[in-house]
């Protein structure tokens, strides 16, 4: 596996090793023990989510002032553009973003520790998207911030007639009055 930290040092794409012929292809997508080596993070899973979305659905930007998530994710089908944004407040990059694509094809992943909000739109015609997650869902304690916030600024790609927001992402609060982490 190979790792890189992208512009917030913490978020980390993983890149895993693919062994591939004319049969298809094998790779190991979790080990916890090569996870812990390769990132220099221990870390416990207690969930995995598994979502399906048609193109330009965009989902987020979500996050859990309470109970935070560390969100190790990655795509199984298609292709999407992976966002997370820094909102731990004494961290040199506190209101930055970093933005991956993630697909089938390339079969990256992208570590997000707890501290983030997170959102990702589909690119392609569907996509679905598995994420391990440190802590459970806690409905009460989630939080979403704007996907198009002017002074986050996000570069998302071009969506073709906007994106597809549930309510609740419909409804997500300006960055400058979201909830943050100390």
């Amino acid at each position: 596996m190979k790792v890189t930290r992208c512009a917030i040092a913490d978020v980390l794409l993983i890149e895993p090793r693919v062994f591939g012929d004319d049969r298809g292809f094998f790779f190991e997508s979790f080990n916890q023990r090569t996870f812990c080596d390769i990132t220099g993070l221990s870390v416990d899973f207690v969930q995995d989510n598994h979502s399906k979305s048609a193109r330009n659905v965009l989902r987020g930007l979500h996050y859990q002032i309470s109970q935070p998530q560390g969100k190790l994710v990655r795509v199984v089908a298609g292709e999407v553009f992976d966002v997370a944004v820094d909102l731990r407040r004494r961290s040199p990059t506190f209101g930055r973003w970093v933005g991956k694509r993630l697909s089938a094809d390339n079969k990256h992943q992208l570590w997000i520790p707890s501290g983030m909000a997170h959102g990702f739109v589909v690119l392609s015609e569907s996509a679905e998207f598995l994420y391990k997650t440190t802590d459970y869902w806690a409905p009460e304690h989630e939080r979403c911030i704007a996907w198009n916030d002017p002074t986050l600024a996000i570069e998302w790609p071009a969506l073709n007639g906007g994106p597809l927001l549930s309510a609740k992402d419909a409804k997500g609060v300006a960055f400058l009055k979201a909830e943050v982490f100390e």
